[in-house]
């Protein structure tokens, strides 16, 4: 009788611990019932969209069930587009007005970027520019109240009269809105011709020989040679207005831009932030992502051109996040 009971007993003992583990998730099942899913869709500025497609793919390689839809188009399309709720994320790359806080717009910046002076290679007095740069004050003569009309002006060179062929950005951005505001000004009071999108204005710059445009630092150098984009040169900023283009003031690589920009030796503007808007503070798949975009998602800025924020402004932005 005893030898019965506790066979018994050892049945139900095993039927209760195969039980037991058949209804408990191990392994690859657990991992997919926690694996992320669904689709994120991002649209903005043309400053953030290589970067941004970058760090979808990288967060794609790792979940596998979330796809994206990125789309460039300016800053203030992507403003636009996240606070009137058609996009999950917004690309911005300029301050956060007031007016959009109040409108819902939620923030964090996620990198750092700046905008370059942009000429053609040809450029009639391309050998003064790179000894003497262009001023702050002679950049507001010739966008703000064009004063200055010819590259001789420029160089003082009277004898050259090739006239000077703005071009600026048709559509709200921050390049643009970063530039007007380095020349004391937004982006209404740009004089010029209006071009869409960054690579708009570079190609009208390349096209012509006496254009003069301003482009983010990763449409102005080419990704894989790091020099300025064939058929166009980046003009030195003689930041300190003594007349010359010293050695710091020269953008003659993407290395050296980018070295300028992290250590602070080029002026903000037009060095800004870069910033992911949302309506109202993210949540589920959308906030994840935005968490590891500056957590993890940091080691990709530098090999992509870009300036990845101090340690202490990555917290702050966690923070916002609740993480």
């Amino acid at each position: 009788m005893k030898m019965h009971i506790s066979r018994f007993i050892l049945v139900i003992l095993i039927f209760l611990v195969s039980f037991t583990s058949g209804c408990r998730p191990t392994g690859a099942s657990a991992e997919r019932e926690d694996e992320l899913e669904g689709t994120i869709t991002i649209s903005g500025a043309w400053a953030l969209y290589p970067m941004m497609i970058r760090w979808g793919e990288e967060f794609q390689i790792l979940h596998p069930g979330v796809q994206f839809d990125i789309s460039a188009g300016g800053a203030g399309k992507g403003m636009a587009d996240a606070i009137g709720g058609a996009v999950d994320i917004g690309m911005v790359s300029r301050d956060i007005h007031p007016e959009e806080v109040e409108l819902g717009a939620f923030w964090v910046a996620v990198a750092k970027d700046a905008v370059f002076l942009t000429v053609n290679e040809k450029n009639p007095v391309w050998d003064d520019l790179q000894q003497k740069g262009i001023s702050q004050a002679t950049l507001v003569r010739i966008y703000i109240t064009g004063e200055i009309t010819t590259w001789g002006q420029i160089v003082g060179r009277p004898e050259v009269t090739d006239a000077i062929h703005v071009f600026t950005r048709s559509d709200a951005c921050g390049a643009a809105a970063t530039w007007a505001s380095y020349l004391g000004g937004k982006q209404e009071d740009l004089l010029g011709i209006g071009v869409y999108g960054d690579p708009g204005v570079l190609d009208a710059v390349i096209k012509d020989p006496a254009g003069i445009g301003f482009n983010n630092l990763n449409y102005a150098f080419d990704f894989d040679t790091g020099l300025p984009v064939t058929g166009a040169r980046i003009s030195p900023l003689d930041i300190n207005a003594n007349g010359i283009a010293d050695p710091e003031e020269v953008y003659s690589t993407k290395e050296i831009a980018v070295d300028a920009v992290a250590l602070d030796r080029y002026p903000s503007p037009p060095a800004r932030d870069l910033n992911l808007v949302t309506k109202g503070q993210p949540e589920g798949l959308t906030q994840a992502f935005i968490i590891w975009i500056l957590t993890d998602g940091q080691q990709y800025l530098s090999e992509m051109g870009y300036v990845a924020l101090p340690q202490d402004k990555l917290d702050i932005e966690l923070n916002k996040l609740g993480n």
